[in-house]
């Protein structure tokens, strides 16, 4: 990642506010603010969207980000109503769930990722007028060094509560080791506590249509310094978090995340499928 910001953060928000202008209801999820936070930047990004939105990158990304998003904030909303109050964003990224979102009235939002990219993103909250009174919570850390829950814990994080944890369009970018080192942080948290995680499938699991996005898109990142680094089949990754005691509940595609009705209305947006997401809970100590 360059000093100032990820490209990728800025690509993943310019895609949910696009899908909002270029596809069509019902939507697979709305981030109403993604324009707003682009400030100067959204009409080119959003133009780019416009002008070739049925390419298979542009299609892809659309489908991939706003997928994720409705599966883990429908997820947290169910945790929000059994009474969960901690929601961790891990490379939280141009994220606007705190300011777009009712229940984040109801849970502390705690924003974690790097230095650069959260003063980035103060500086767009601020020019865009969204800033809020109360919340997010950022937390800088840097995954490849810091330890996560003491970070956590000096912003005021409750390691004795659970917590949903989203992490999202991230894992693709680190190190094995530094996958395994947040697996291990967020195995510690309280039982009870989930981890949303988006994965990236070999390409040898890929079909057609999943291999040529996951080479351009590929190829895309390394251009901007942001290479691939991890993947990992649904089996090695559930034995991964097992390892770090962690419990897989499931592996969702992106299709299986949107009703039927928003792919029908939508045909042209094609979920490539070479990420996936897995829910993981950490269990209750053996009695």
């Amino acid at each position: 990642m360059n000093d100032e910001h990820s490209q990728t953060a800025l690509m993943a928000a310019a895609a949910r506010a696009a899908h909002l202008v270029v596809d069509r209801a019902p939507f697979i999820f709305e981030d109403t603010l993604a324009e707003a936070l682009l400030g100067d930047r959204a009409e080119e990004l959003i133009g780019y969207h416009r002008a070739y939105g049925e390419h298979l990158i542009l299609s892809g990304v659309r489908a991939q980000v706003t997928t994720r998003s409705r599966y883990t904030e429908l997820r947290l909303a169910e945790l929000a109503g059994l009474g969960m109050r901690q929601y961790v964003i891990l490379g939280a990224g141009l994220d606007t769930f705190a300011n777009r979102s009712p229940l984040a009235r109801e849970v502390t939002v705690f924003e974690v990722d790097h230095p650069a990219t959260q003063r980035w993103k103060r500086g767009l909250l601020a020019a865009a007028g969204l800033a809020p009174q109360d919340g997010p919570v950022f937390v800088e850390t840097d995954f490849e060094a810091d330890d996560l829950v003491e970070r956590l814990v000096a912003q005021g994080f409750d390691p004795a509560a659970p917590a949903l944890v989203s992490w999202l369009g991230v894992s693709m970018y680190l190190t094995a080791q530094a996958v395994g080192t947040t697996l291990t942080a967020v195995g510690r948290l309280a039982p009870g506590s989930e981890l949303v995680m988006e994965y990236a499938l070999p390409p040898a699991l890929c079909d057609e249509t999943a291999t040529a996005f996951g080479q351009t898109a590929m190829a895309a990142a390394a251009e901007r310094g942001e290479p691939w680094l991890s993947f990992f089949t649904p089996e090695k990754l559930s034995a991964t978090l097992a390892e770090h005691s962690l419990t897989v509940a499931e592996h969702v595609g992106q299709r299986e995340v949107a009703d039927p009705e928003s792919w029908l209305s939508n045909e042209r947006l094609l979920p490539p499928e070479n990420c996936r997401l897995v829910r993981a809970v950490v269990p209750a100590p053996a009695a």
